[in-house]
């Protein structure tokens, strides 16, 4: 089971597991509704490296980048779920908007994202690519998203 930290615990674990030559990868989201998107993203994020560390962006990081309607689950919440999958080491919560400051506290050899992004569009890429880190797009599972699900489930409600 994975480990939640804070900003300074996490950068002193990453200094640790940098002294043991460890491979560490970072990936980021909100991960408000669970799916087997994230699931499968998770797992292939993991594959890279030695370590897995999730940068979870906070409630109120999540209602400036999706609406004041979300998230549907609070921060602690999704951070004990991520922390309980096999495939997660550590979850860092954020309240930036971008995972810049979280990518600088971890300094990854990799970082992971989904296949809606390319490395240019990420604010990140460049402070990866100055640890000598590289950004690794994961492709998408089709069809699968938390803003389906919450548009599913409204017309659901709505019938």
């Amino acid at each position: 089971m994975g480990t939640v930290l804070r900003r300074d615990e996490l950068a002193k674990e990453m200094e640790r597991l940098r002294g043991q030559k460890k491979r560490v990868v970072t990936t980021n989201g909100c991960f408000d509704l669970l799916h087997v998107g994230h699931v499968r993203s998770l797992k292939s994020a993991r594959e890279l490296g030695d370590v897995l560390v999730v940068g979870l962006n906070s409630d109120d990081s999540v209602r400036r980048l999706k609406g004041s309607s979300r998230p549907l689950n609070c921060q602690d919440d999704r951070a004990e779920i991520l922390a309980s999958l096999a495939c997660v080491d550590y979850v860092h919560i954020f309240d930036e908007d971008t995972p810049v400051e979280f990518i600088k506290a971890v300094k990854p050899n990799v970082h992971a994202k989904g296949g809606d992004y390319s490395p240019s569009q990420l604010a990140e890429t460049p402070v990866v690519e100055s640890f000598g880190g590289r950004v690794h797009i994961i492709e998408l599972v089709p069809g699968r998203s938390t803003t389906g699900l919450v548009q599913k489930m409204a017309k659901q409600i709505e019938h």
